[in-house]
């Protein structure tokens, strides 16, 4: 087991340049912090070039560890701390390499983001839509990076179980036309209808916007229907977090219902 007991070792100075999403992209690779998301990266096969544990990380998942047969780098606690972005590290990080994603096949329930800016939101849109069993996410221009510290620890490595990719959302929306996919947006406006009359289907597209502009008009002209959710109270939107929730498990839950009377 190699040991750095610096901060100022030349590998952890390059390390930590992985904390800026230039450096993310050129190396197609990014810091994982935490036990939780180390573990999900292994479960699911991604290839860990690096993993720095501090004295406490050894003690407490040393056993996991050793079952892994992974090369480990043992570093001091002011070292780990130097690597880590949160408030308090957990004592062990990974640097993991990019999974290149490729979507080839649009049938399924997918949800695009355009420009949702805030990590939180991301993080958990993306966590909500694995839970939902939606197919995948796509992120178009202006959205936060899922390989920053904060997405990742929203979306709790639900990256691992769904494709996540991004891409122009105008060549998405085209493509899901050609396969028939129905594409629904998000907007308060008369031509809307509430998200409850959304009708089964098997292959289904839902598009999120910004948390301060929504959707931007040009994507929503290109949508089959645009929805919205009642508000009952005085508050003038819901938090985009919430209402992707809202709309996807009811996105979900028109296939589970009719499935579960077509076995009855």
């Amino acid at each position: 087991m190699k040991e750095i007991q610096s901060s100022k070792n030349q590998l952890i100075k390059e390390m930590k340049k992985f904390h800026q999403k230039k450096q993310r992209d050129k190396e197609q690779k990014y810091l994982l912090e935490g036990y939780h998301l180390v573990e999900e990266a292994v479960l699911h096969g991604a290839m860990i070039e690096q993993l720095f544990v501090d004295p406490k990380g050894l003690a407490d998942y040393g056993e996991w560890l050793e079952k892994q047969a992974l090369e480990l780098t043992l570093v001091t606690e002011e070292v780990l701390k130097s690597l880590s972005e949160l408030p308090t590290p957990q004592g062990i990080v990974a640097l993991v390499h990019k999974e290149e994603r490729i979507i080839s096949d649009y049938h399924g329930k997918w949800l695009l983001l355009d420009h949702v800016q805030d990590p939180g939101n991301v993080g958990t849109l993306i966590r909500t839509a694995d839970a939902a069993g939606f197919s995948g996410v796509i992120l178009g221009e202006g959205s936060a990076d899922i390989y920053s510290t904060k997405v990742l620890r929203s979306m709790q490595g639900s990256h691992f179980h769904l494709p996540v990719v991004s891409a122009n959302l105008f060549e998405v929306i085209n493509q899901l036309k050609k396969e028939k996919v129905p594409v629904y947006g998000t907007e308060l406006n008369p031509a809307a209808i509430t998200y409850t009359s959304i009708p089964e289907s098997a292959s289904v597209a839902l598009i999120l916007g910004n948390e301060g502009q929504g959707v931007q008009k040009e994507l929503l002209t290109q949508t089959d229907q645009n929805v919205y959710i009642p508000l009952y109270g005085a508050a003038e939107s819901l938090n985009v977090g919430v209402a992707g929730g809202i709309l996807m498990y009811h996105i979900a839950s028109l296939s589970n219902v009719n499935e579960h009377l077509r076995k009855c």
